[in-house]
């Protein structure tokens, strides 16, 4: 019987030669010997983890293999290797290699820890065993891509945001809750451009050290765009009342890492997690902070494949962008059609397929951010007024294909103004969607109506579900082509009356069922079919121009006829019906037996007749 050869710990590493010739080690395997730009990697207790760029507890270890490249947001992999006689489920070593896993952690959100033998292997992201998947040990593409590769739990996007509302607004005291926002956007941005954000920093130091990330991630960026210099100024002035809340930082803290985690995972299905985290933050604003609506990420999803962007070709603009939905919306979808983010044509895309629009600078600050948290297209954002003639001039030279908006929705804003601009200076016969108001098209003057039919053409009302925004209001998708007069054409309508989400107590309308992605391929086709639902109705544009839902039949049932006719002869004997029904409720309330029944949660009522007051 051979006796099998136990390897040594550095055999295991490095690789080893016998009679058969070269075994590959981890060294190999990971490919951690093959030089690789901007990266620091390699094998063997060298160095120290402060030589390798890392400072504070732990900083002496010596790591066995590492994977570190130059920019933080990518996922570092931290190597632990033992002599193959040696049992990897010894929690020695498992504590040996969470430790230099978390030492790693202080400057990357994502990092892989594996524990190998020569045999098998325990592997760990940030400080949680993976336990499906592979035991034996395999490229490090294989681990970069583990990070990107989990579900979603939507859930904890919507319980993640409401604690960072609360912490800022109660615990740091912000009172603004675009402050809020633009605060956590600001250190979403310094996550993903590595800032070294750990527990138990000092408010100073955790405030510097997003405003420092924030600076030199922008370096470049400035050069091609100097209104993102307003992201830093916006970031600056946000007051903080407390700070000295130590147990505050550090739960924001948490809180960021969980929200910039869900950002890079691949299993999201289209839903994007900054359009939902700032639709969650939009939920705590004030009465007094109405007027800027952030578009419902399945909204964002269906408006995007009605007006069928071609990705090699098609210039989108979103002339009121706020947060940048749309933008986000589109750059993920058109760099997935063009082969991934890794193609020369992702490039363009994000260089010069997207442009924005936005008017207030904190709002503006916010699309910057989520553009920057998306990895680029931030370029292409202007902080104007859409009303303007320099933004009708902006537009013109950006030769816009298609278009995705939600434009303000009150009179002072003037949308009717920014329909027309936008109209009027994208390409001719391009597609523009936008989400109004189901009769804002109807109450806008009647000469700024026809001024916009003389030259587009409206071709489609697509009228949503009644409660797809809380705020009550109920829209429309209104498609139209540019530089196509409308002559009397007729409008398709069409009507969606349900969309599978639902209401979750404090925490909005989620589509907990899983139910809108097939309403949302249903509908796209019978839109492009414009035939196959009986909602479909055709409209003159002389006659209206909304969705006209059908007239409910008036019918009287028999209480309502009696109703009706004892409050006439109330009325002809002048008899006052409001002090009647008090007079009644006192006396059924007040002079009847009265038993209470708690275990129906009720209370029963005897009345009994009062003989000398019939």
């Amino acid at each position: 019987m051979a006796l099998v050869r136990v390897l040594t710990e550095d055999e295991v590493r490095d690789g080893y030669t016998d009679g058969a010739g070269f075994h590959k080690g981890a060294k190999q395997i990971l490919e951690f010997d093959k030089a690789e730009m901007k990266v620091q990697q390699g094998t063997g207790q060298l160095k120290t983890f402060k030589q390798l760029g890392f400072s504070g507890k732990g900083s002496n270890h010596k790591p066995d293999g590492w994977y570190l490249p130059d920019d933080c947001s990518k996922v570092a992999i931290i190597l632990e290797t033992k002599a193959s006689d040696k049992d990897i489920r010894n929690k020695a070593f498992i504590k040996e290699l969470l430790e230099n896993v978390k030492i790693a952690g202080g400057k990357y959100s994502r990092v892989v820890g594996i524990l190998y033998n020569g045999i098998e292997t325990k592997v760990f992201l940030n400080e949680k065993e993976k336990t499906d998947g592979t035991k034996s040990l395999e490229s490090k593409e294989y681990y970069i891509d583990l990070f990107d590769d989990f579900e979603i739990d939507t859930k904890e996007i919507y319980l993640t945001t409401m604690k960072i509302n609360n912490l800022l607004h109660y615990k740091f005291g912000v009172n603004d809750y675009y402050d809020r926002m633009v605060f956590t956007a600001c250190a979403l941005v310094a996550k993903r451009y590595g800032a070294p954000l750990t527990k138990g920093m000092s408010y100073s130091l955790f405030h510097y050290t997003i405003l420092d990330t924030l600076s030199k991630s922008l370096d470049g960026a400035k050069k091609q765009n100097e209104k993102l210099e307003i992201l830093l100024e916006t970031y600056s002035k946000v007051q903080m009342n407390i700070t000295d809340n130590q147990a505050a930082i550090d739960d924001f803290i948490t809180n960021v890492e969980v929200i910039s985690e869900l950002i890079n995972s691949r299993n999201w299905n289209g839903e994007d997690v900054m359009t939902i985290f700032f639709n969650e933050f939009n939920r705590y604003k004030g009465k007094s902070e109405n007027g800027q609506v952030f578009t419902p990420y399945h909204v964002t999803s269906f408006m995007y494949r009605l007006i069928n962007v071609d990705y090699k070709h098609d210039n989108i603009l979103d002339a009121a962008c706020g947060s940048g939905a749309f933008l986000t919306k589109s750059m993920s979808d058109m760099i997935k059609q063009a082969g991934g983010p890794t193609t020369k044509k992702a490039n363009e895309i994000m260089s010069s397929q997207l442009y924005g629009i936005e008017i207030d600078k904190r709002v503006f600050s916010l699309a910057c951010a989520n553009m920057l948290i998306h990895k680029d297209g931030k370029t292409n954002l202007e902080q104007m007024d859409s009303t303007s003639q320099e933004a009708c001039d902006w537009i013109k030279s950006k030769k816009i294909t298609k278009v995705l908006m939600n434009p303000p929705y009150e009179r002072k804003c003037h949308p009717e103004i920014i329909i027309k601009n936008v109209l009027d200076n994208i390409e001719p016969h391009s597609i523009a969607a936008f989400l109004l108001p189901d009769k804002k098209l109807e109450k806008i003057s009647q000469k700024a109506v026809t001024g916009i039919l003389s030259k587009h053409k409206l071709l489609k009302i697509i009228k949503l579900p009644e409660k797809t925004f809380d705020e009550g209001i109920t829209t429309s998708i209104f498609i139209f082509e540019s530089g196509a007069p409308q002559n009397d054409e007729e409008i398709f309508t069409c009507y969606i009356k349900e969309d599978g989400l639902e209401r979750v107590k404090n925490q909005g309308r989620q589509d907990i069922k899983h139910r809108w992605n097939a309403i949302e391929n249903k509908w796209v086709d019978i839109i492009k079919k414009q035939s196959g639902d009986d909602s479909i109705k055709w409209i003159k544009p002389k006659d209206c121009l909304s969705y006209q839902k059908d007239e409910i039949p008036f019918e009287v049932n028999e209480e309502d006829f009696l109703e009706t006719m004892l409050d006439y002869l109330m009325f002809k004997e002048e008899i006052d019906v409001k002090s009647l029904k008090e007079s009644i409720a006192n006396k059924v309330i007040y002079l009847s037996n009265l038993s209470a029944e708690h275990d129906e949660n009720r209370i029963a009522i005897n009345v009994e007749r009062d003989k000398t007051n019939e």
